[in-house]
Order: C-alpha cells, then sequence, then structure tokens
C-alpha cells in the first residue's frame, strides 16, 4: 500500500530542524532560507514491478508538492515586499508570527492603579497624559501585542513597542488628516518592528520614524512624547493614573516575559544588526535623541542623583536632559523658546512629576509642562527621543554620538 507524506518538519539551512514560531514568538537566529521536508512512513509493496511505478508516482506527486509550497512561499515573500523601499529589501525580515500574528490593541480596556495587581514596582511602563487622563501601558501588555491604539481625551495615539531593539514611542495616529489604527506587519528591519497603517497599508519604520514603503512612502512619524520609567515611580506621581487590564480579549501569559533571557543576555540576538555598534553592551538602555536624522545617547550612569540635568548642545540646538537612575526615567527638552529665549536649568529633588526650575523661576514637569512661575501654563518643546538598547541606536543611527 502506499502511504503519501501525511507531516513534516521545519528545516534550517545547516539541516536542523526548527519549530514554527508562533504567537508572540520570534524565529530563530538562523533566517536564512529554510526547507520543507515531508517524513514518510514508508512504502509497502509485495510486487517488485509495482516498486518502480510507485516509487515514480511518490517522485511525482513530492515534486508537485514541493513546487506548490515554493510558489506559494515565493509569491507571499514577494508581495510583502512590494513596491518602492527606503530600507534595503534584503535587510527586511520575516520575524514569524506573519502579519497581524501578534495582534495590535485598539481602545483596550482599564483598570484603577490599585487593581493593577499583575504588575511589579520594577516593571517597565510607558506613560501618557492628556488633560486629566493619566494612561500607563505596561510592557508586560506590549512585550506580546506591540502596539496598542488608543483615544486619549481627544487624542489619538499609538503606543508602538518593539520588544526586540526595547524602543517605546508615542505616534500620532492622524496621518495627512485621516485617523488610522497601526497594526504589526511581521516585518522586522535591524530587528526592529515594521508597523502598517491599516488605511493604506503602507509599511513603517518604527525607530526611523519612517513610512518606508507603500502609499505614504517617505512621510515622517509625529512622535507624541511619552514617559518610560517604572510602574513604582509612575504610580507615585501620577496616583490617579489607570493601567491596562490583563482582559484584553487574547489568551496571553501577561506574567511571563516571552523572549527568555534576550533582555539580559547582551549576546543574544535573534536577527541580524547591520552595523554593529560594539562602544556599548548591545542591551544597554539608552536615552536617545534625533536631529537631522543624526542620534546622541546618553546613559543612566549620568543620572545617579534622585534627579539630575544635562544641558547640553547637539546639532545647534540647545537642549537639557533630565533624568534620575534611581527612579528610572530620562526625559529631553530643547532649552530655546519660541521668543528666542535661551533657558538653563537646575533640578529639583524629590518634589516628581516637578523635575526642574529654569533661571527665571518657572518649574517644570517630566512631561515639560510650566507647572509654577512666570512661565506656568507654558510648555517647553520636546526633544525627539525615546529610550532603547544600544544595539538599536548603533544600527539605525551609525556612529551615533555618545555624550
Amino acid at each position: 500500500m502506499l502511504k503519501l507524506p501525511l507531516k513534516g518538519t521545519l528545516t534550517n539551512s545547516n539541516g536542523k530542524a526548527s519549530r514554527v514560531p508562533g504567537i508572540g514568538h520570534r524565529s530563530h537566529k538562523d533566517t536564512k532560507a529554510r526547507s520543507f521536508t515531508p517524513e514518510y512512513s514508508g512504502v509497502k509493496i509485495n510486487f517488485v514491478v509495482l516498486c518502480v511505478f510507485v516509487s515514480w508516482w511518490q517522485r511525482f506527486i513530492f515534486g508537485l508538492l514541493m513546487f506548490s509550497i515554493c510558489f506559494t512561499s515565493c509569491k507571499k515573500d514577494k508581495d510583502k515586499l512590494k513596491g518602492e523601499w527606503l530600507i534595503p529589501k534584503s535587510e527586511v525580515l520575516d520575524g514569524g508570527p506573519g502579519k497581524d500574528g501578534i495582534p495590535a490593541l485598539t481602545n483596550p480596556a482599564f483598570i484603577a492603579a490599585s487593581d493593577a495587581t499583575y504588575l511589579q514596582d520594577n516593571d517597565l511602563v510607558v506613560g501618557f497624559i492628556s488633560g486629566n487622563d493619566v494612561r500607563a501601558y505596561p510592557h508586560a501588555i506590549l512585550d506580546w501585542h506591540e502596539i496598542i491604539n488608543d483615544d486619549v481625551n481627544g487624542v489619538s495615539i499609538a503606543v508602538t513597542y518593539c520588544p526586540l531593539t526595547g524602543t517605546g514611542i508615542g505616534w500620532d495616529r492622524n496621518v495627512n488628516g485621516t485617523v488610522t489604527t497601526f497594526g504589526v506587519s511581521g516585518l522586522l528591519y535591524n530587528t526592529n518592528l515594521i508597523p502598517y497603517d491599516r488605511a493604506t497599508d503602507s509599511n513603517w519604520s518604527q525607530m526611523k520614524l519612517l513610512c518606508v514603503n507603500g502609499t505614504l512612502i517617505r512621510t515622517k512619524v509625529q512622535v507624541i512624547p511619552v514617559v518610560e520609567t517604572t510602574w513604582k515611580t509612575w504610580k507615585a506621581m501620577y496616583a490617579q493614573t489607570k493601567v491596562v487590564s490583563k482582559q484584553t480579549g487574547y489568551s496571553r501569559n501577561y506574567d511571563r516575559y516571552p523572549y527568555g533571557d534576550y533582555k539580559t543576555n547582551n549576546d543574544n540576538l535573534f536577527f541580524p544588526l547591520n552595523p554593529k555598534d560594539k562602544r556599548l553592551p548591545s542591551k544597554e538602555r539608552v536615552h536617545g535623541v534625533i536631529i537631522n536624522d543624526i542620534a546622541k545617547v546618553y546613559q543612566y550612569y549620568h543620572f545617579t542623583d534622585s534627579m539630575q540635568l544635562i544641558n547640553d548642545s547637539f546639532q545647534n540646538t540647545d537642549l537639557v536632559i533630565a533624568g534620575s537612575q534611581p527612579d528610572n526615567f530620562i526625559v529631553s527638552f530643547v532649552r530655546r523658546l519660541s521668543n528666542d529665549t535661551l533657558l538653563t536649568f537646575t533640578p529639583i529633588q524629590n518634589k516628581l512629576p516637578v523635575i526642574m526650575q529654569d533661571n527665571e523661576g518657572t518649574e517644570w514637569d517630566i512631561f515639560g509642562f510650566g507647572v509654577s512661575g512666570p512661565g506656568a501654563g507654558e510648555k517647553l518643546t520636546p526633544a525627539v527621543s525615546f529610550i532603547g538598547y544600544w544595539l538599536a541606536w548603533g544600527a539605525f543611527y551609525p556612529n551615533a554620538e555618545i555624550y
């Protein structure tokens, strides 16, 4: 009796078997082409003459199967990378789960801080404020969903987060006058998230802050300032905060980090980087500022006090970098006001969310709002900046300056 292929394994280019990545998981280091090898349990034929025919028939069926698989796979790969790209197509890789395999959230349920028992004090969150609406988006949720589309007091925000580069960035969902939502394309560039917008299906680079493929190509991301810090610090600053609930509609273990020792093991990289900058440990979290597509990064060890400032200048722009290693945050603002007044700042200790005072006597909070003094009610211009692993800053912004 002839037994046709019924099962199979995925095989890497080196011949070793590898599982198919599931939802919330990335593929392993080997990103080269994979082949599908059917497993046969054998052929049981009693007549030698028929063996030749059966062997030929098996080869014919196997050939058709392989052609069908290769044709479908090639077509899908071609469709994913169709059209013009502003980044090298050869370096745009399939992350494993496929488009929407990691499901973005839209307008998720929120709970009070006192009910967020699933969070530990040292867990990282991305915080956002609009008016009196204060919200926290935990890494514990973002690790599994990567994008949260939300509406906060009239602001349409997408909180984008890539677990492989450790980058949490707020994006304005109003693109060229159209409010859209973003999803996870399943593609990666330099191990970083490529979101797509659902209005046009265009692909965007998270760290480049740019649409790199599709109808909206060359459109720049409008960044919405967020603050990344620990849950302990955030809820101490904003006791009224709401936080994303674990009741997302998806079955995920939000108490478990899905990538093993990735965020602590400097040698554990799932995908290639180009270039690879070894000046700092690859998984060191640093604060980067981007001006004119050039980056400068600031390390946490410069902010060992409860509150510390750096009055700096970069790319002909006067900046103040404010941070606290004990409270685990760094933020940055432009020091020159719209009326061309150049401010200098000194830190304010133990008064979070107020972090600094300028030379005119105005006190400013962590989001750059003037809370008292002559500049009360004003707002500092935030620098385009965010926290991320050094590996990503080194790859996306080669020769980035290190303060």
